[in-house]
């Protein structure tokens, strides 16, 4: 898809240094890319109490148990 839009120049000077781009446009879709990963991401505090550790896991009696 094409676009215009107006970046502040600093901020994409800084995204490419950061991202290793030799270009705006990649600049951008490393940007974008990283963005949708990190929002796609569940947040660890919607995970809480959703599995995990049974709360009746007794490592003590496991470990008597060698």
């Amino acid at each position: 898809m094409r676009t215009n839009i107006v970046l502040d120049d600093r901020l994409v000077a800084r995204a490419m240094k950061l991202a290793g781009a030799k270009t705006k446009r990649e600049a951008v879709h490393v940007a974008l890319r990283e963005f949708v990963r990190s929002r796609s991401r569940p947040d660890v505090r919607e995970l809480y109490g959703t599995g995990g550790l049974d709360p009746a896991y007794d490592y003590k009696k496991l470990r008597a148990g060698r």
